[in-house]
């Protein structure tokens, strides 16, 4: 039997998470600093709320174990913990029959030797452990601890997952490899994802930031906005030029500071409930009908959906849906809503109404693509708009005529772009070490470049060690801030780091300071190697998805849709009937198997020669 290889995406961390289901997790932490994951920080999430319920914290009290010992910001250690003590700890410990421990103290990352003692003393319980000085070797102790515990509330549940996966096909091909996608947008061995599963907690969306980077590269585009709409939420992320993650993020309510790629989520997507609020004002989610009973045009819901309000409005294609194997029900759509609507006391009519969903949906989407682009200082209109998922198409054309956005770009086989993204991913290990270093005009070269190698041996040996074989690229880069503020911008590590520095502050910010006195905070490794597949499919062996499946239909009919309130003729095109490079016009529907794209009159659209479908929503 040949050998294969299972490329995998989950959401399985993250759903253990939202649904509080981990891990038994024992904190262990430098005595008098229990509470660190209670205590946060004092922003607020809701500034004028006074009676907000903060994130209840995923180790209670009496699971939190304080040990004396103290190590100094200089890597001193000014206290070893005792013997004694440590003895305690383990018993106490034991007393609580913990599924996971987390092991966090005070400055571990300048200096991880206490750590490493205790760690070792606490190995005799033979549960999981996550240790701090090998998960976050940084800084901000309420991130660095939150991070932490979060790893240790997933590892025996993902550990539980993954090993299963594992059995279950290797009874069917023992010769199979399993690798997993990490949200930062690569993937990693089976055996790194159960000791780190963190760092796979958006590990589904970052396939599809990676897939749609790399289909909008052969098209020519490489700064895009990825906008991923499926049934339940909405993905959306910025990539300019390079992939590249960011490290503060949070995941329901809980910091999570590893590499994670910048994804924002909004509970918008095909699902999406419609509901008219105590004020009368029309609401779209985040609640959603989600597969069971799902939206009212597949048979079961019986509440209105954004996928219904499409099929009212002749956006959504009944006779082409799914290819023509399935077929929405548009009659029993018509007949609830309007039985709805009568309950609920409105006077819209079935396609006010559907108009009025689709508008709603709209803008939460619209104010999603202006957080991860105008509120990070970048201009939406030098982007490409790359919109998958299986509802992306029927709103991306609208959205980017909101945002000016000048092209949209729909890949090829648009609901599995996810997958396409984790195909092409390559081996991605991310290291880190906070270092506080001061520099006016010139860098602490040795210092740097001393650090930056000990990183570097770091990932040479993890790599030799889980058995790859090949050539190893290295991205260097260091948070960076003016001396005096809280926060840092990642920067690329160069001889022209100040300049690199001036110029994303100004961007990012409005300002920067000619001269000032900067603070070079955490060097930053990122390791990669092109994987097997991903090499296969860049050679051009595998080089394009096909653009679809067959279509059942013909090519191309015409039918009346609704638009922006009005109704018009629009041409139906089958995606596989249309030749590359010629030039069509809106207002058009094309239809595919794993989706449906709605463009507005006027619009120009044509297939290029990579099965990518652009429409230009501007003059060039």
């Amino acid at each position: 039997m040949r050998p294969a290889i299972l490329l995998h995406g989950t959401t399985v961390g993250t759903n253990t998470i939202l649904q509080r289901k981990g891990a038994r997790v024992a904190l262990v932490t430098t005595a008098g600093f229990e509470d660190v994951i209670e205590i946060g920080r004092q922003a607020r999430p809701k500034l004028y709320d006074l009676f907000f319920d903060r994130t209840t914290p995923l180790v209670p009290l009496e699971r939190r174990f304080g040990v004396v010992e103290r190590t100094a910001p200089d890597a001193k250690i000014l206290r070893p913990p005792a013997t004694r003590e440590v003895r305690k700890l383990v018993d106490a410990v034991g007393e609580t029959k913990p599924d996971a421990i987390a092991v966090c103290l005070l400055f571990s990352f300048a200096n991880p030797r206490n750590e490493r003692d205790i760690a070792k003393a606490l190995r005799k319980l033979r549960v999981p452990m996550s240790i701090s000085h090998e998960i976050l070797p940084e800084f901000r102790e309420y991130e660095r601890t939150s991070t932490v515990v979060l790893n240790a509330y997933l590892q025996p549940i993902m550990e539980k997952y993954l090993n299963n996966l594992q059995r279950r096909v290797r009874s069917e091909n023992n010769k199979t490899s399993v690798f997993v996608m990490q949200s930062s947008g690569g993937i990693t061995t089976l055996k790194a994802a159960n000791r780190q599963p963190v760092r796979t907690l958006l590990s589904g969306p970052a396939g599809g930031v990676v897939g749609a980077a790399e289909m909008a590269r052969r098209s020519g585009f490489e700064r895009i906005i990825s906008f991923d709409m499926g049934g339940t939420s909405t993905d959306v992320a910025l990539v300019d030029r390079l992939v590249k993650p960011g490290t503060q993020s949070e995941i329901a309510g809980l910091p999570a500071a590893v590499p994670m790629l910048d994804i924002h989520t909004v509970g918008a997507g095909g699902g999406s409930i419609a509901r008219f609020d105590t004020a009368g004002a029309l609401r779209v989610g985040p609640q959603s009908a989600g597969a069971d009973p799902g939206p009212i045009c597949y048979g079961r819901g019986t509440e209105p959906t954004v996928t219904d309000a499409n099929l009212i409005l002749g956006r959504l294609r009944a006779d082409r849906f799914l290819g023509g194997t399935f077929t929405p029900d548009l009659e029993r759509t018509r007949r609830l809503v309007k039985e709805w609507l009568k309950r609920n006391a409105s006077r819209l009519t079935v396609e006010q109404f559907a108009g009025g969903i689709i508008r709603v949906v709209n803008s939460t989407m619209e104010k999603a693509i202006r957080v991860v682009s105008i509120e990070r200082g970048y201009d939406p209109r030098g982007f490409a708009f790359v919109a998958f998922g299986g509802a992306g198409g029927l709103h991306a054309c609208e959205l980017a005529e909101a945002l000016a956005i000048p092209m949209v770009v729909l890949p090829a086989l648009p609901g599995a772009l996810s997958a396409f993204g984790i195909l092409v991913s390559d081996v991605v290990k991310d290291y880190s070490r906070t270092v506080l270093l001061r520099s006016l005009e010139e860098l602490p070269s040795q210092v740097l470049d001393r650090e930056f190698g000990w990183l570097r041996q770091k990932a040479e040996h993890d790599f030799r060690v889980e058995g790859w074989r090949g050539r190893i690229a290295y991205r260097y880069s260091i948070d960076v801030r003016y001396r005096g503020q809280g926060y840092e911008l990642n920067v690329p590590y160069t001889r022209d780091l100040h300049i690199t520095f001036r110029r994303e502050h100004e961007r990012r910010y409005g300002y920067s300071y000619a001269k000032h006195e900067i603070e070079l905070v955490t060097l930053r490794l990122r390791a990669t190697m092109e994987s097997s597949q991903a090499k296969m499919v860049r050679s051009g062996v595998a080089a394009d998805p096909p653009s679809g499946l067959p279509s059942r239909r013909g090519e191309k009919e015409n039918a009346a849709i609704i638009l922006s309130g009005r109704k018009v003729r629009s041409t139906v095109y089958a995606r596989e009937s249309l030749a590359p490079g010629k030039k069509l016009r809106g207002p058009a529907v094309v239809t595919e198997y794993s989706a449906t794209t709605v463009i507005p009159a006027g619009k120009s659209f044509w297939p290029d020669a990579h099965g990518n479908l652009l429409i230009q929503t501007r003059p060039a």
